[in-house]
């Protein structure tokens, strides 16, 4: 029989329990947030005031900006759950939640945006000393009590009042398991499993190792959520205050004012159990239609999330699926809008659609594997397909969900495929025509050119010289420096090798910054290698010019490209001087940021251009001026390719705004490539 101070110790399998809980409650919160963000009204076409659609905006944009923090508060969760050896848990009930899950104090439902549910979300991430009440509408259908008097080897609930308290309960189990057992012992989970900000970056994502970077993470989550212990200004529950405020302020102004849509509470797609009320059944086709495809992009959204929680780091797959992930929730936001704006049908008259968030009965990570990359392909081809049928119907949302969904699938295509190990291929370097023995005996091989995929190669006699024009940027540094090889101007033949040496000649490649110019040699000395540090610098009114181990759009772009920041070249995401026509203003030399060094200066270097977006970085690099100095030295990056954006060379969401758009893939449908052994 334990004694009393071993029964004080708290076992792993409650600290899990307990970290389960926590999951679920910030996965709920985060979800309800959502939705009332959803429903929010959108200028004056939706019969807002000029200053009302102003201020509707920043509603939405604050409460947004809560609902990623509840994103980063989840994936700091799953990094301690799996620090301590344990699978992160991806799952929730669904809504409204039932009696028990959470203590009887914490009601979680979807509901449209009000001055009722902005109450709620105040009460609900009130601080500890916080009289704050509950909104109307949203009190306990039954007080119960879920905690025991009595130590059990069973995990049992607890109870607590607010989230904060929760979390400082939680911390102080942990503290205690960690003293008993020690921190090499406790945290016995593998680190390069869990997320970091290399692949998520969110204020407390950051991996697990030790006491002090678990009590980083929860610290995180509490002083963002309450703002303990001094009620900062951007905590969530000060920033729903300043929306409360607003709120009041406009209401005075105008008592008909009505800055969100009728959306459901606790929408369900079919008709609700005997006893369950509290749910609308969304009956009409159109809006059934989008929220099954809102909810299956979010349910897909979990699985990429709970996959990339088995893949170790720095696996370029993990990344990957984190980004299909987040792009996913761009597609669903804009379903989930339209569903709002949607009859819920005959049952409900007086209420839309809305999103409902449906949960699978299992979200838990598939095995990682092909097999795992072909669900994934499958999944996301059925989305595409169905994303093109119901833009059918015209509506701006569905039509731009299509583009990002049918993207992704291009995106997962290109990025499984250089996962997966490449089936052996005859070389496409051309060679010079074939020549009888005698002949080959007395004469010295030619220059010969070809073209392979509009790319030139030119063999000489101890390298072919390769020439891209499409990535060519005119930069000039192989007409100055090797004037007898690349004659400018000129009619016919252009590139002559053999016109001098091939260490002088590999040297000019070196230097040509779009990575134009390239070789192999053959005369035994090495080709072309990564550079020692990733540098990424910013040209003066001009592109990026990136030097590294490059993946460009899942492809390898070997070491040297420049990439369009002005938002108007024809080659995306390539530079092809159209900066000079639209005559690109930015600085070359942008204040500089953070620049602690990085353990690792190399390495592969990621670039994925995001649909209508930013350029997604992912890799150690160094980010300087356009004289060399260092601006920043991150791991990963949103890089702005719209010229728009005010805290260049970063993105700030300005694309958004004003409406910037990326070239479609030229290629055909996910859906008609699902088939296709490309997954």
């Amino acid at each position: 029989m334990p004694t009393e101070d071993q029964q004080a110790i708290p076992r792993r399998e409650q600290l899990v329990h307990r970290l389960y809980e926590a999951a679920e409650l910030e996965h709920t919160l985060m979800c309800t947030y959502l939705y009332a963000a959803f429903s929010l009204k959108n200028g004056e076409a939706e019969g807002l005031s000029h200053e009302e659609a102003s201020s509707v905006a920043e509603f939405r944009r604050v409460i947004m900006n809560v609902a990623v923090e509840e994103m980063g508060h989840l994936a700091a969760v799953w990094n301690i759950t799996a620090a301590l050896g344990a699978a992160p848990r991806f799952g929730r009930g669904n809504f409204p939640l039932e009696a028990g899950l959470l203590p009887a104090g914490i009601v979680v439902r979807l509901a449209p945006f009000s001055e009722q549910v902005i109450q709620h979300f105040i009460h609900l991430e009130r601080p500890a000393q916080s009289s704050e009440p509950e909104g109307s509408g949203f009190a306990p259908e039954r007080l119960f009590q879920r905690g025991v008097d009595r130590e059990r080897l069973t995990p049992m609930a607890l109870d607590y009042e607010t989230v904060g308290t929760f979390y400082e309960t939680l911390g102080a189990e942990l503290r205690a398991f960690v003293a008993h057992i020690g921190e090499q012992a406790a945290f016995s989970g593998d680190p390069q499993l869990q997320l970091s900000q290399h692949e998520l970056s969110l204020a407390g994502v950051e991996p697990v190792r030790c006491m002090k970077t678990a009590q980083a993470a929860l610290a995180t989550i509490v002083t963002q959520g309450e703002g303990a212990p001094h009620n900062s200004a951007g905590s969530h529950y000060q920033k729903f205050l300043g929306v409360r405020a607003e709120l009041e302020r406009l209401k005075a102004i105008n008592p008909n004012f009505e800055p969100a849509f009728p959306a459901a509470q606790n929408p369900v797609l079919r008709p609700p159990p005997a006893g369950r009320a509290a749910r609308v059944w969304i009956e009409h086709e159109e809006a059934a239609e989008t929220v099954d495809l809102a909810n299956a992009g979010y349910a897909l959204m979990l699985r990429l999330i709970a996959h990339s929680y088995v893949l170790p780091r720095p696996l370029s797959e993990k990344g990957l699926a984190v980004d299909l992930s987040l792009g996913l929730m761009r597609a669903v936001t804009l379903l989930a809008e339209r569903a709002a704006r949607l009859p819920a049908g005959p049952s409900n008259p007086d209420c839309n659609a809305g999103m409902s968030f449906t949960a699978l009965r299992d979200a838990a990570p598939l095995p990682p594997g092909a097999s795992a990359r072909r669900f994934f392909g499958e999944r996301l081809a059925e989305l595409a397909a169905a994303c093109n049928t119901l833009a059918e119907n015209g509506d701006a949302r569905v039509v731009a969900a299509a583009r990002i969904v049918n993207d992704l699938g291009q995106r997962a295509i290109r990025g499984f495929a250089s996962i997966a190990p490449p089936a052996p291929q005859i070389s496409d370097r051309p060679s010079a025509p074939p020549l009888l023995d005698a002949q080959a005996a007395s004469i010295a091989p030619a220059e010969v050119s070809a073209l392979v995929d509009g790319v030139e190669h030119v063999e000489a006699n101890d390298v072919t010289l390769i020439y891209d024009a499409k990535k060519c940027i005119h930069a000039r540094f192989c007409v100055t420096g090797a004037p007898q090889v690349f004659l400018a101007n000129v009619k016919g033949p252009w590139l002559h090798p053999d016109a001098i040496p091939v260490d002088a000649l590999v040297e000019i490649a070196h230097v040509c910054p779009s990575g134009a110019i390239r070789y192999v040699r053959k005369d035994g000395q090495p080709d072309e290698a990564a550079p020692p540090v990733n540098l990424l610098a910013t040209r003066e009114a001009g592109p990026y010019a990136v030097r590294g181990a490059l993946q460009i759009a899942g492809q390898s772009a070997h070491y040297r490209a420049t990439l369009c920041r002005c938002g108007a070249s024809k080659n995306k995401p390539y530079c092809d001087g159209s900066h000079h026509e639209v005559r690109f203003s930015a600085s070359g030399e942008p204040v500089t940021g953070t620049t602690d060094m990085l353990a690792a200066r190399n390495g592969p270097l990621a670039i994925e251009p995001q649909l209508d977006g930013p350029l997604e970085v992912r890799g150690n690099l160094e980010i300087t001026s356009g004289t060399g100095r260092v601006v920043a030295r991150v791991e990963q990056a949103r890089l702005c390719r719209c010229g728009g954006s005010g805290t260049k060379p970063f993105c700030d969401g300005t694309h958004a705004r004003i409406g910037f758009k990326s070239e479609p893939p030229d290629i055909a449908h996910v859906s008609e490539l699902a088939q296709s052994s490309k997954f």
